[in-house]
């Protein structure tokens, strides 16, 4: 009877995502046909994918390379290893070379300098957050400003015609970064918006998929990971629901808790560390995407075990997505 349960919503999940839109209206057509494109592949494939460190832009996924005589068709780094010409450059030699783009940003906190180290895992105070999320107050325009610097080198990739899987501020439901542990319409929810807004209606940034990365829920002693619903800002904010998965946590509820939230929104795999066996992607079909950590391939996994997560019939590496955007 579950079986017969769950193979109906996926039913109707498939029917709804094929009517999905993008949240932004105007939109670029690089950035509607890759959504179109994972739509189209999402129940059927799963892109494979790797997130390289700033420092190291490619080493990570030359590594899959060697390991298995192919690149991932996703291709990730992050904001805040390196913020300049030299990742845009990169990004759009990536695109050129036919590989899906995501990108993320660790941020300090927005009152302290990029150069103090771990500011990311510092918390802010009730005060601080709520000053945060209102707009005029000094915090938020400091906030505003790191943003808007995010928002500069954006816009080259825009004009570069090239399309990002956009995912800021991930895991927030944990406790760990400055952004995270704070539910509700006035936390994290709020914070979504007012960077939504700010990007999409101010700097008019319409080659964004957004992303909306939470971490797979857990109960873990000092590092919980609540669930997803007390931090999700609505369908109207958000293109693709993501989970990080690490330690081998691949249970179903992280798929299907993800698909009923989205209704009928694409899922994810935004980060993974131990990579799942096949059979995990036989269970749970619809996400669309997995993006292995930087240097997990070898810290964390081995040759053997990234062979047979290439060799699955569902996976799809850079060479076999057929690019049309």
């Amino acid at each position: 009877m579950k079986t017969l349960f769950f193979g109906i919503v996926l039913i109707i999940f498939t029917m709804s995502v094929s009517a999905q839109k993008l949240v932004n209206p105007n939109a670029t057509r690089e950035a509607n046909a890759l959504y179109a494109y994972l739509s189209k592949i999402s129940g059927k494939s799963i892109l494979s994918g790797q997130h390289n460190y700033g420092h190291e832009l490619n080493r990570s996924s030359d590594t899959i390379r060697s390991y298995t005589g192919k690149y991932p068709a996703v291709w990730g780094t992050d904001f805040g290893w390196i913020l300049g010409s030299k990742l845009v450059d990169e990004v759009i030699n990536q695109h050129k070379k036919g590989s899906v783009i995501t990108l993320m940003y660790h941020m300090p906190r927005p009152f302290d300098a990029d150069t103090v180290k771990r500011s990311t895992w510092k918390k802010l105070t009730d005060e601080q957050w709520n000053d945060l999320v209102t707009p005029g107050t000094e915090i938020n325009r400091l906030w505003m400003a790191r943003m808007d610097t995010v928002a500069f080198y954006l816009k080259k990739l825009q004009d570069a015609k090239v399309p990002v899987l956009w995912r800021p501020f991930h895991e927030m439901n944990g406790g760990w970064f400055w952004w995270g542990n704070r539910p509700g319409p006035d936390g994290y929810q709020k914070m979504w918006k007012l960077l939504y807004d700010r990007f999409t209606n101010y700097h008019k940034l319409n080659n964004l998929i957004w992303v909306w990365n939470a971490n797979a829920p857990r109960i873990k002693k000092d590092d919980d990971a609540m669930a997803y619903n007390l931090f999700y800002p609505g369908n109207d904010y958000v293109d693709v629901l993501a989970a990080d998965i690490y330690n081998n946590d691949y249970k179903q509820s992280h798929h299907d808790q993800l698909l009923a939230l989205g209704k009928g929104k694409l899922i994810a795999m935004g980060e993974i560390g131990d990579v799942p066996p096949p059979s995990v992607l036989e269970q749970q079909p619809k996400w669309c995407w997995f993006m292995i950590w930087a240097r997990f391939p070898w810290t964390d996994n081995t040759p053997e075990e990234i062979k047979a997560l290439y060799g699955s019939d569902h996976v799809l590496t850079r060479d076999e997505v057929k690019k049309k955007w």
